[in-house]
């Protein structure tokens, strides 16, 4: 029963991690951190940028609550570091890979409606979103409003 609990603890934390992304997307990407984020809005060459420090903080977080389960054998923090992990792959493969196409290798293309729509959202959001102003700053979900055309 406790691999069940586990289970479901990993799988929560990497629906709640959409939360903590679009939280830290508006409120410290496009805020106190803009100089860290803004070469993702405006890039001048192809390669790593300012921003990916972002990415690394998460992963770094993440193996850490892995690396303490494993040492403290307390099963919930490695659900916790795997569920952050989840999602870091979701975002990894829409956002660098689908949306940015940063791996020229692999071309992952959006096929289904929810994927369509979060390629739009995230569409929308690099055509209108400077530091102080922007719209659907979630990477992984995106309202119905963004179904249909390219606003």
């Amino acid at each position: 029963m406790k691999i069940v609990w586990n289970i479901l603890l990993m799988l929560a934390v990497a629906v709640f991690m959409e939360g903590v992304a679009h939280f830290t997307h508006k409120y410290v990407m496009h805020g106190f951190l803009w100089v860290l984020h803004e070469d993702h809005h405006r890039p001048a060459h192809r390669g790593w940028q300012k921003n990916d420090l972002f990415t690394a903080f998460f992963s770094l977080v993440s193996m850490g609550f892995i690396l303490a389960g494993l040492l403290t054998r307390l099963w919930p923090l490695i659900a916790v570091g795997l569920g952050m992990a989840l999602y870091g792959v979701g975002y990894f493969l829409f956002h660098d890979v689908m949306f940015h196409r940063r791996l020229r290798a692999i071309r992952l293309r959006p096929r289904t409606r929810y994927l369509q729509r979060i390629v739009r959202a995230h569409s929308v959001h690099h055509r209108h979103s400077g530091q102080h102003d922007g719209v659907s700053f979630g990477f992984l979900y995106a309202g119905r409003q963004y179904d249909g055309e390219d606003r």
